[in-house]
């Protein structure tokens, strides 16, 4: 598969793979689609500007200062480059890549999708369950909206639905599925109300700062080893304040900081059954600087790096020296 947008050009310089003959621990693959965003677009850019957001040289090569690994080096991670997809037939995009996921992870890999809005997160975690089993595998949901909505603009599917379209599906189960960052004004009492019939999990910002982040994330995270097999890992960047993270489609103040995420996802990755992620709504467009394609790229760096330091297999403790081994 070449790249739809830019250049052909690989994550930080990771070698090139085809799709239908994939060896290898991670797969990243690019969703470019934003024909599902109802506000700010631009998405369709996020999977190039998400590979190349880095000062350092693209050579395949990343040691983590924080988990003294390389997981570039470490883990077998390809790029199987853009998904062709045609932003005007939601349908046909949605399938396409939901066979592009399925493909990496039917090979045995850990596919990790660069978005792409949020439309994308429905083909990925179902091309896993596929895999995997449908219900087998839980969500773990970092964003601002809970994107459960029903029909919007005339039809099912969009970035505000694919979560409600995951379970209704059966492909997720409402009672594995943890979000996380949840603020603002939408949605309403009727769509909370069949959030909480399915028994899904939300952790709104106000719950977040009175508790912790940690202590929310160490409930959420024995919600989601218990009765599945895997975890899917989907990140909305709007999960972090605006301030920080300005490009991007549904802004939303009082979020999350950089920091607190980063350390979210290495805690996901390091401490559960990682078998597939989602990197969505980074737009480029919307972005000052390219702080939030730099913040896109670290968080997939940052997931990479734990799991290649949680199949080392030995333990990690943060409050050593850097100098003295961790």
């Amino acid at each position: 598969m070449s790249a739809l947008f830019g250049p052909d050009v690989t994550f930080l310089g990771v070698p090139r793979a085809d799709l239908a003959a994939v060896d290898a621990d991670v797969v990243i693959i690019g969703a470019p689609f934003d024909g599902g965003t109802t506000h700010r677009p631009g998405t369709r850019f996020g999977p190039m500007a998400i590979r190349q957001a880095c000062y350092l040289p693209q050579d395949g090569s990343r040691p983590s200062l924080a988990l003294g690994v390389d997981a570039l080096r470490d883990l077998r991670v390809v790029d199987a480059g853009d998904v062709a997809l045609f932003n005007g037939d939601i349908e046909r995009s949605i399938r396409v890549i939901e066979e592009a996921v399925y493909a990496a992870a039917s090979a045995g890999a850990i596919p990790v999708v660069l978005g792409g809005d949020h439309t994308i997160a429905l083909p990925d975690v179902t091309g896993v369950s596929r895999v995997h089993g449908a219900g087998r595998v839980s969500v773990v949901h970092f964003d601002a909206h809970a994107d459960t909505g029903d029909i919007a603009y005339g039809s099912l599917y969009g970035h505000g639905q694919p979560m409600r379209r995951l379970i209704e599906s059966g492909a997720a189960r409402g009672d594995r599925f943890l979000q996380i960052g949840l603020r603002g004004y939408w949605p309403g009492p009727s769509i909370l109300d069949w959030m909480a019939a399915r028994n899904m999990r939300s952790y709104e910002m106000s719950e977040i700062v009175a508790r912790g982040l940690d202590e929310c994330l160490t409930e959420a995270f024995a919600i989601a080893v218990d009765d599945c097999d895997g975890v899917f890992l989907s990140v909305d960047v709007d999960v972090v304040d605006p301030g920080m993270a300005p490009g991007t489609g549904t802004p939303e103040p009082g979020g999350l900081t950089t920091r607190q995420l980063l350390d979210a996802v290495r805690r996901c990755c390091l401490e559960l059954p990682v078998v597939g992620m989602d990197v969505v709504e980074v737009s480029p467009p919307y972005d000052h600087a390219d702080v939030t394609a730099f913040l896109g790229n670290r968080v997939v760096l940052e997931a990479l790096s734990a799991v290649a330091r949680r199949r080392r297999g030995d333990a990690w403790d943060p409050r050593k020296p850097l100098l003295s081994g961790r």
